[in-house]
């Protein structure tokens, strides 16, 4: 963690065993904490959840007791904000614009982006607090030639999380901590246990936060009827053979669950939302060499090169590839790989590293 001269912390809390101990670790640090619990979500007024339990249904309303339960424990002042207004527009809405035009958005980035980096500074700054700090599991340091902040990738490459950091603005990383960063997740569940939080075995959650039990179609045929209404499958020479659910239930890349037969493993390879249409083809024809990326934030406060090489992911779980960056203007870059990378995905993220350094991300708009 890097070291700050700070006094008063704001911490995200929410429930989990990740932030639970950095509420404890800063709280030993000697630190001036409150614990800080976003309601992102007005489910209960949702037609899906009338009538039904609020704890088991209600997007976090678990992690909202047990925060409070934790920040009693370490003796801290909790609070819950109600931000599901401003969640709903920037982060719901969003995803659920980009799924009906046949993309395939990643909300967690939103959620950094204007929720957890966004309207929690704002709220922090009203509780007169020098900065947030959250349990994600990534690095800021100082570099020693620029003397400059810079985020890196967590110690723990299995745990990192940089990929869904990269929209921070550049100039909040000096009031921003990721005590984790450095530390191992069985660790953390270790210093939970000792520190008897209650939370050590508690399982992270693999859903979307706000799709309650996963249901895509559900949520899809609730909130966006027209993505999730039937079309055509069509081969790669426009030939029709089959039917689509919905063009919100598709990805590119996609091969289960099309329901078609063909003479070759067939996967998903565009999808126009314009004409309801899904395109399928053999695996080959998912391999692309070029992307724009768009919306990019760079970790920077100086002007980027034109031209310059890095690894870049294209999702959570890729492995960053080697690639040629051509900075263009309007926060917009081609992306040129050294080799040709599978499926592509508009809607998703593309983000760029030197080694372990994050150097920013942005949008993918469209692969060629």
């Amino acid at each position: 963690m890097q070291s700050v001269p700070l006094k008063k912390i704001v911490v995200a809390m929410s429930g989990g065993v990740d932030s639970s101990v950095v509420a404890a670790l800063l709280k030993d640090k000697g630190f001036d904490v409150i614990g800080l619990t976003m309601r992102i979500s007005s489910c209960l007024n949702r037609s899906s959840f009338k009538g039904k339990d609020p704890s088991k249904n209600c997007c976090n309303f678990e992690g909202m007791k047990d925060a409070a339960k934790i920040a009693r424990k370490i003796k801290i002042p909790h609070y819950i904000a109600d931000v599901s207004k401003q969640f709903n527009k920037k982060v719901i809405q969003d995803f659920l614009k980009q799924y009906a035009h046949g993309k395939t958005p990643n909300p967690c980035i939103k959620c950094n982006q204007f929720i957890k980096f966004g309207e929690l500074f704002s709220i922090a700054r009203k509780l007169g607090a020098d900065c947030i700090a959250t349990g994600h599991y990534a690095r800021i340091i100082s570099d020693k030639k620029t003397k400059k902040l810079i985020l890196k990738k967590a110690k723990d490459n299995s745990k990192d999380q940089s990929y869904v950091l990269y929209p921070i603005a550049y100039r909040k990383l000096k009031n921003i901590l990721f005590p984790l960063g450095g530390i191992k997740k069985e660790f953390v569940r270790q210093i939970a246990q000792a520190k008897k939080l209650g939370v050590a075995k508690k399982k992270e959650s693999q859903e979307i936060c706000f799709i309650p039990k996963n249901d895509y179609r559900e949520f899809f045929r609730e909130n966006a009827p027209g993505a999730a209404k039937p079309g055509l499958i069509v081969n790669e020479k426009g030939k029709v053979i089959g039917k689509h659910a919905g063009i919100a239930f598709y990805t590119i890349g996609q091969r289960k669950g099309l329901g078609i037969s063909h003479d070759v493993p067939a996967y998903v390879l565009d999808i126009n939302y314009k004409r309801n249409i899904i395109r399928v083809g053999p695996e080959k024809m998912l391999f692309k060499k070029k992307m724009l990326v768009k919306n990019i934030n760079w970790f920077s406060d100086r002007v980027m090169p034109s031209h310059f090489s890095s690894e870049v992911k294209i999702r959570y779980k890729h492995k960053a590839q080697k690639a040629n960056i051509f900075v263009k203007k309007n926060k917009t870059a081609e992306v040129v790989f050294n080799d040709p990378q599978k499926a592509i995905t508009p809607g998703q993220s593309a983000v760029f590293y030197k080694a372990d350094t994050l150097l920013g991300g942005g949008i993918i708009m469209k692969a060629y």
